[in-house]
């Protein structure tokens, strides 16, 4: 969220030299500095009990690449709630252990993720209206397939198989 108006008085911001934290927007009349934050989303690599990881395919995204489970935290809701929400939502499988893997920074759209590996047990998949299709791949035929160009997919497995050892 990128601030121009105070949310409390509306009137425009203008900048001030806050301590260490450099020049930063700052409401005169309430005396008050505000911060640009990030939306906040989970990145979610999605492992089966046969080490088969799930991709799903939206097509708003890409039409020739798939990509790991995402999804925009909701208030109120912790980072691990929105793991489970997001998997359960968009595939039909139901989360029984998370791992955290780290976070990452899109800038494009100007987003905090938080990288998890959620393991399952395999299950049908749910009809989601965000989903084109949904695939489970051996781990070896991943790099194939899985998106990397201007979508954080590709570094997110990568980190998931250095943090697995696999």
């Amino acid at each position: 969220m990128k601030f121009s108006y105070c949310p409390i008085c509306r009137e425009k911001l203008s900048e001030k030299n806050i301590g260490d934290e450099g020049l930063v927007k700052y409401c005169i009349s309430c005396e008050r500095p505000y911060f640009d934050s990030p939306s906040s989303c989970v990145e979610v690599l999605v492992i089966n009990e046969h080490n088969q990881v799930l991709l799903l395919k939206q097509n708003y995204i890409s039409k020739t690449h798939w990509g790991v489970v995402s999804g925009y935290v909701n208030n109120g809701e912790t980072l691990e709630e929105a793991v489970v929400r997001e998997v359960l939502e968009e595939t039909g499988q139901q989360v029984e252990k998370i791992q955290y893997v780290e976070s990452y920074y899109f800038k494009p759209k100007e987003l905090i993720m938080a990288g998890y590996i959620a393991f399952v047990k395999e299950r049908p998949f749910n009809n989601s209206n965000e989903v084109d299709d949904l695939k489970w791949y051996e781990i070896g035929e991943i790099n194939k397939y899985i998106a990397r160009i201007n979508n954080m997919s590709g570094i997110h497995f990568d980190n998931s198989m250095r943090l697995l050892n696999l």
